[in-house]
């Protein structure tokens, strides 16, 4: 009797091993294929990665570039968005390195801006630089954009040739309301100062802009007299912009609330210089959008949210790098017009 528990018991345990067996077999292979899933869903993840670093998602190319290489001014415009919260300015071979970056990169226009971009050594940093980038770089188009205020004739001997283009800003043809605005220095005419670099520019064969910033000042006005007389070859036409942090919030150090003018208004003022062949309107979102614009310290800065985000230096991460957190739309860049014919050896005109 012993003997048969003891059979019956050695088969009701053979039985349990085997099934135990099969169990854990069931479960190995369901644990080898979880992980096996889950690899390949990490190497497809670490894949997907790799072909967005290798170009999937489109690198802009750096085609006209606006570098604010100085944030200090002499005039205090009550709307403007780069103010001079610091007066830091790159010793000029870290500016011509990051400048051949830009070139590298396909770069073909530069324009230099501020601030005032003649007040940093009376305008021979700026002409060292416009120089370099014609002669050196070899690019189609070199621009500035100044208030006009710090221009003199010798500058224009020496640096005029390397120079396409230089546009002056000049939001009225009143002096009261550029001095409202905050256009002025002094008792010096701001007015008497844009005819005289006109005429300048067209005895030293620069093509001359005119930017214009409209306001709640200057909405009303009817520029195109004045406009006709000065002639040139384009009059940018911006609506005025809040930039968080540079003229409006808690640490702005200005407070352009009182400038702003509303959609409507920006298109009445256009409507009513609509047949002026030269002007090139811009609104708040192709500002925000359209523009590479790079700060004292080489930085490209992102205003697509309103504010001024600025990426790492292209002297530390590179051009590709940096561009990628500059908030740039390319084909809002075209869609404005911002490629246009800005070399003056292209644009055969009459000096």
């Amino acid at each position: 009797m012993f003997a048969i528990d003891l059979f019956f018991m050695k088969m009701v345990l053979q039985l349990c091993m085997s099934n135990l067996s099969k169990v854990f077999a069931s479960l190995s292979e369901k644990v080898w294929i979880w992980i096996g899933v889950r690899s390949l869903r990490g190497s497809t993840a670490r894949k997907t990665e790799r072909d967005s670093c290798k170009g999937n998602i489109q690198t802009p190319i750096p085609t006209s570039v606006n570098y604010h290489f100085t944030r200090v001014c002499n005039y205090k415009c009550g709307f403007c968005f780069h103010t001079a919260k610091t007066s830091f300015v790159l010793p000029i071979e870290e500016a011509k390195k990051g400048l051949r970056l830009l070139k590298q990169s396909g770069m073909e226009k530069i324009n230099f801006s501020g601030g005032e971009p003649f007040l940093h050594e009376r305008g021979e940093f700026l002409g060292q630089l416009v120089q370099f980038c014609k002669q050196d770089l070899q690019l189609p188009s070199v621009s500035i954009v100044s208030n006009g205020s710090m221009i003199r004739e010798k500058w224009f001997q020496r640096y005029g040739e390397y120079l396409d283009i230089l546009a002056i800003s000049c939001d009225s043809f009143n002096e009261e309301t550029n001095s409202l605005i905050g256009r002025r220095q002094g008792k010096k005419s701001h007015l008497e100062n844009i005819y005289k670099v006109r005429n300048w520019c067209k005895e030293y064969k620069v093509a001359f802009k005119i930017n214009s910033v409209i306001n709640t000042f200057n909405v009303g006005e009817d520029m195109r007299d004045c406009i006709r007389e000065l002639n040139p070859v384009r009059w940018k036409v911006f609506q005025c912009l809040i930039i968080e942090g540079e003229n409006a919030g808690e640490n702005a150090l200005r407070e352009a609330e009182k400038f702003v003018i509303s959609d409507q208004q920006f298109q009445d003022f256009l409507d009513r210089h609509s047949d002026m062949e030269c002007l090139v309107p811009e609104s708040n979102q192709k500002m925000r959008d359209s523009y590479l614009i790079l700060d004292e310290y080489m930085r490209f800065l992102d205003c697509t949210g309103g504010r001024k985000d600025p990426s790492k230096s292209i002297l530390d991460v590179g051009v590709e790098n940096a561009i990628m957190f500059s908030g740039f739309d390319e084909k809002m860049f075209i869609k404005r017009g911002g490629k246009y014919t800005w070399s003056k050896a292209d644009m055969k005109l009459e000096w």
